[in-house]
């Protein structure tokens, strides 16, 4: 947080989430109070994740075809526009669906190009791993109390009022970007061919090494989001009211917010790296105790703990920007971001199917069992040499970008 280009960076992703929790609840609501039904109303929150594969991959070029703070201010002013016209009475139904698509189109675009400008604002070492997990612990800390408050500032506001503070702050994230952040050139350059729609995410996924860096990062959300999607089901079963759903929607975002701290704050760079592969070995072993049906008591310490075990994503940041080029890390910070999404969205529809024909408990344990066997593998197969290892470099430091500037 000392340095000023990062201050701005952390800032503007806070107003810009702020936006986007009261937009998913106060559309929502729209929503069911223009329709009546409950299911255009979850489909509200359905569109968000899938079109994040079709943004992740068919625009992940844009990221290192054109400056970095450019992409990320037009993406800002883009969501901006889009909700602005959500919030204008008489949007029918179906532009507003469309463009709750768009904003998940435009989303890992704009995500994938702020993570790949960290590395720029705080060099390759520790602090772009501690600046990454900070931002983390933002978002994991924002579905802890953001939809709270946005549910309390529906009682004062109408949704469509409620969207303009939606729109406000994306445009105060634009301006936090466009004057708190260097302009840098593109990292592509200007003799490189410019990239087909695909040719990104192609150039990407072409090298074995980070191929396998990526399933990483997406196996284990593929399995961990199977209690948030089934926690209504489940505090139904063991009797633990409105009151337990809300603690168990709560209780994986406390363990990752907790795991990440005690990682960055008290592990040394190198155990980071060390700690890494057990992590994610064991971060699902937590779910087989599902199999026994707990009470809320018990449910609850599990899912902290494994929620704890994300931290083996500290460790695995460092290997990825070291093994991607530079002139590829935005295309390869799109395609994470639209990955890990996804992965999210079949995670949750997989679960639900599941559920209906083995029952909760039984799908979360055997969620725990196959996630566990699928992360075992991956970090056999990284430990055989596919990723990166050693420590970190001593002394690493940031580059010297620090100050207001303008273009």
């Amino acid at each position: 947080m000392g340095i000023p280009e990062y201050r701005a960076v952390f800032l503007a992703h806070s107003l810009s989430l702020l936006g986007v929790v009261v937009s998913e609840i106060a559309l929502s609501v729209l929503v069911y109070d223009l329709t009546g039904s409950p299911l255009l109303s979850a489909l509200t929150f359905a569109v968000g994740f899938l079109p994040y594969l079709l943004g992740g991959t068919l625009f992940a070029g844009v990221a290192d075809r054109f400056p970095a703070r450019r992409v990320l201010v037009v993406c800002d002013l883009l969501c901006a526009a889009c909700v602005a016209v959500m919030a204008l009475p008489g949007t029918p139904i179906g532009l507003l669906l469309a463009l709750r698509c768009a904003l998940a189109v435009v989303s890992p675009v704009f995500q994938g190009t702020r993570m790949a400008t960290l590395a720029d604002v705080l060099g390759d070492g520790d602090l772009f791993v501690l600046g990454r997990s900070l931002l983390r612990i933002v978002s994991q800390s924002a579905l802890l109390v953001g939809y709270g408050c946005g549910g309390l500032l529906l009682t004062v506001l109408s949704p469509r009022h409620a969207l303009f503070i939606t729109v406000a702050t994306f445009l105060a994230s634009a301006l936090l970007l466009r004057l708190g952040t260097r302009r840098r050139p593109a990292r592509a350059g200007r003799g490189t061919p410019a990239d087909g729609p695909l040719t990104g995410a192609r150039r990407v996924l072409a090298d074995r090494r980070t191929r396998l860096l990526l399933l990483l990062f997406w196996a284990p959300p593929l399995f961990c989001v199977v209690p948030e999607a089934l926690a209504a089901p489940y505090a139904d079963r063991i009797g633990a009211g409105s009151t337990g759903l809300g603690l168990l929607m709560c209780a994986l975002p406390v363990g990752t917010i907790a795991g990440e701290l005690f990682a960055g704050a008290r592990l040394r760079p190198a155990t980071r790296e060390r700690v890494a592969l057990p992590l994610l070995c064991f971060m699902l072993l937590p779910y087989l105790g599902f199999a026994l049906a707990p009470g809320l008591g018990w449910t609850l310490c599990l899912l902290v703990l494994s929620g704890a075990g994300n931290a083996y994503t500290l460790g695995l940041d460092q290997w990825f920007v070291a093994a991607v080029p530079e002139e590829l890390r935005g295309r390869a910070m799109t395609l994470n971001t639209a990955g890990l999404m996804t992965v999210q969205g079949v995670g949750m529809a997989l679960a639900g199917v599941a559920a209906q024909f083995a029952g909760v408990p039984a799908t979360v344990a055997g969620a725990g069992l196959l996630g566990t066997l699928v992360c075992v593998l991956l970090a056999l197969s990284a430990r055989r040499g596919a990723a990166p290892s050693g420590a970190l470099r001593k002394n690493e430091r940031p580059k010297c970008e620090t100050g207001l500037t303008t273009m």
